[in-house]
């Protein structure tokens, strides 16, 4: 075996010592950190002539409690099973999309999906928009809000034969507003499940 030339180093080897020597060197930055704070920040003042404006103030999407669903229930209440919020129409207020359906004790009841906007100066509010009726006995999965456009995958029937316990159609939509309406689009791929 053949010896290094260089001698062996004193701190080669750890000791009890060293780690205490870490603890309190990490300790002290703590401690130095925690009393030594950067200043206050200040904001740029705007140039003479010019006003500050502020960002406008978040509106709030329109709420689903209390409203009228266009939903015959008979003696069973209407239910919102789900919901999305943004501005579908471009104007700078959110609407609110709802999938509801009656609160049934058994089966699974068909959906509608509702548009709700809330008027000028009115804190109620109100369906605008019917993009699914319950009377076309179809379920609602994959929901969803995005780019101004409400998406879904429609369960539904291929007859009045088939069980309503059992949908045997699955058909993507998207419904996006043109600026009077919404208009409801079919990606390519609607098939039977």
């Amino acid at each position: 075996m053949q010896q290094s030339a260089v001698p062996e180093l004193a701190h080669a080897h750890t000791r009890p010592i060293h780690w205490v020597a870490t603890a309190t060197a990490v300790a002290g930055v703590i401690a130095l950190s925690s009393v030594v704070q950067p200043g206050s920040a200040t904001a740029a003042q705007p140039a003479p002539g010019t006003e500050a404006r502020s960002a406008p103030a978040a509106v709030a999407p329109p709420s689903t409690t209390g409203v009228d669903f266009p939903l015959d229930c008979g003696p069973v209440k209407a239910l919102v099973v789900k919901q999305a919020a943004g501005d579908l129409d471009g104007d700078g207020r959110p609407e609110t999309v709802a999938v509801v359906h009656c609160d049934a004790p058994m089966g699974t009841p068909p959906d509608g999906v509702y548009v709700l906007t809330r008027g000028t100066g009115s804190g109620t509010a109100r369906v605008v928009a019917t993009l699914v009726d319950p009377k076309d006995r179809l379920t609602v999965t994959d929901f969803a809000l995005r780019a101004r456009a409400v998406s879904a995958t429609l369960l539904g029937y291929s007859s009045s034969d088939v069980p309503s316990c059992c949908p045997d159609v699955k058909t993507p939509a998207k419904w996006r507003w043109n600026g009077t309406a919404f208009l409801r689009s079919t990606p390519a791929g609607a098939h039977s499940v």
